[in-house]
């Protein structure tokens, strides 16, 4: 993002004189004034209030309406100058896992028609957490650093598990992780490191790495876990492969702060 000067300055006489016009007076020549005088005070008249009301919010905080976000709610209020930023392994799905969730979403919108599949897939690494923007690329290269001696890996997603998020303003199905915790766990535990030298939140004591599929609005525990749960993991159960396709190679870090986006190659 570039700085915009608040304030222009020129050398030009010309344009001041056309300043001086528009304010309703004109400066004075070297006969309209004796030594000592002091020039005509400029008098400032209040802007009405119908243009004030052309730019609603200039002055106020941003509007944050949760109905332009599919009803989600912020964690934490929006601030100019604030990036919300989250670490996470991405994970690019394949034909065969959509087509297994293609199977499992209808099923889990027959307890809770208001789920909606996810717009892309990760497995988080950190909270999200609030960056100002002058600290993006250092926490960045921050992270790059701690990671960059870390071996890709692989891990398995096959427990179909119900999450809400700590407000319970959102619930999430997601799958659980079977294998490869040991090494996520040592890739957290660098990212926690530099969220400690930012002063940043660490991410869960016993975290249950996961990554989710769909959402909704609200607390839905009560809906989606018991019966539907187990038609769920069944469906995982059965499906053909299901071993291989919810196999995840881990090859990458990646960051994501505002909307920009930072990736960062496992060894």
């Amino acid at each position: 993002m570039s700085a915009v000067p608040l304030v222009g300055y020129s050398s030009s006489g010309s344009e001041d004189e056309s300043e001086a016009a528009v304010a309703g007076w004109t400066r004075p020549g070297p006969g309209d004034c004796r030594r000592g005088c002091s020039p005509l005070p400029r008098e400032k008249f209040p802007v009405p209030d119908s243009v004030l009301n052309m730019f609603p919010g200039t002055e106020d905080q941003p509007e944050d309406d949760s109905a332009k976000h599919g009803g989600r709610v912020r964690t934490f209020p929006h601030e100019r100058g604030n990036w919300a930023t989250h670490v996470y392994i991405p994970y690019e799905a394949r034909e065969e896992f959509l087509d297994l969730l293609d199977v499992l979403l209808p099923q889990a919108q027959i307890y809770m028609p208001r789920l909606v599949r996810m717009e892309a897939f990760h497995l988080s690494l950190s909270q999200s957490v609030v960056l100002r923007h002058h600290w993006i690329l250092p926490f960045v290269q921050a992270v790059k650093d701690r990671v960059a001696s870390s071996e890709r890996f692989l891990f398995t997603a096959n427990r179909v598990k119900i999450y809400t998020n700590q407000e319970k303003t959102r619930t999430f199905v997601g799958l659980e992780v079977t294998s490869g915790h040991a090494q996520l766990l040592d890739l957290v535990s660098e990212v926690d490191r530099v969220m400690e030298e930012f002063d940043l939140t660490t991410f869960y004591q016993d975290p249950s790495f996961h990554i989710s599929l769909a959402w909704c609005v609200g607390d839905a525990r009560l809906q989606l876990e018991g019966q539907c749960l187990q038609e769920l993991q069944e469906i995982v159960d059965e499906f053909e492969d299901s071993e291989m396709v919810l196999r995840v190679h881990a090859e990458q870090v990646r960051c994501k702060s505002g909307n920009k986006f930072f990736s960062m190659p496992l060894k």
